[in-house]
């Protein structure tokens, strides 16, 4: 997809703030710090739209980005972040829960992972939130570019042995920094979107 325009719309804090148009949306879901931020700008060619943050858990709210008057992204609250008083981090995750169970315009969930570690049981609860839901799915493993070859070669098929069991056959390898998987990662976007448009 080439990007013509790409512009931060607003935070949603409730499901009745977020913006209409009926614009097919992908989801952005991972850790606090896993660099959600980082792939979203470098999918949109932009240094700054989405804020990075070196506090993990500062999003806290539905991000949505306008993408050529056709698209929404929308960047998930940070799960899995310690230090967040834990009534905080419940209140995100009813958020989360809210917008998956009633959206009306979700194409699919990317569900962004850190490629040096195995997947944590909060990754694996939202893979299997998802596939309840019949979302498609795209795992992403970023900062790929953090291991050898042949590191990252070995942690992929472990993490894709992992979550076999909920359908998810394949994690794409991610690196903002190198661009690694840019092209990759927007081909699937646009199949999922061609699965959504008559």
């Amino acid at each position: 997809m080439k990007i013509l325009t790409a512009e931060f719309v607003r935070s949603v804090v409730q499901l009745d703030q977020i913006p209409k148009g009926g614009y097919p949306e992908i989801a952005f879901a991972g850790r606090s710090n896993v660099g959600k931020s980082s792939l979203i700008n470098c999918l949109l060619g932009r240094k700054k739209l989405a804020q990075t943050s070196s506090t993990p858990g500062k999003t806290r709210m539905l991000n949505y980005y306008n993408i050529n008057n056709m698209l929404y992204f929308v960047d998930l609250p940070g799960y899995g972040y310690a230090k967040v008083p834990e009534k905080m981090r419940e209140g995100w995750g009813q958020l989360i829960e809210s917008y998956l169970r009633e959206s009306e315009n979700l194409a699919g969930v990317i569900v962004v992972t850190d490629a040096r570690h195995p997947l944590s049981e909060l990754d694996l609860q939202m893979v299997s939130f998802l596939k309840e839901l019949q979302y498609p799915t795209l795992l992403i493993a970023t900062k790929a570019d953090k291991l050898s070859a042949k590191k990252l070669s070995a942690q992929l098929r472990k993490n894709i042995q992992t979550v076999q069991k909920y359908g998810v056959e394949d994690i794409l390898p991610f690196s903002a920094t190198a661009k690694r998987g840019k092209r990759e990662l927007w081909m699937a976007i646009d199949y999922l979107l061609q699965e959504v448009t008559p």
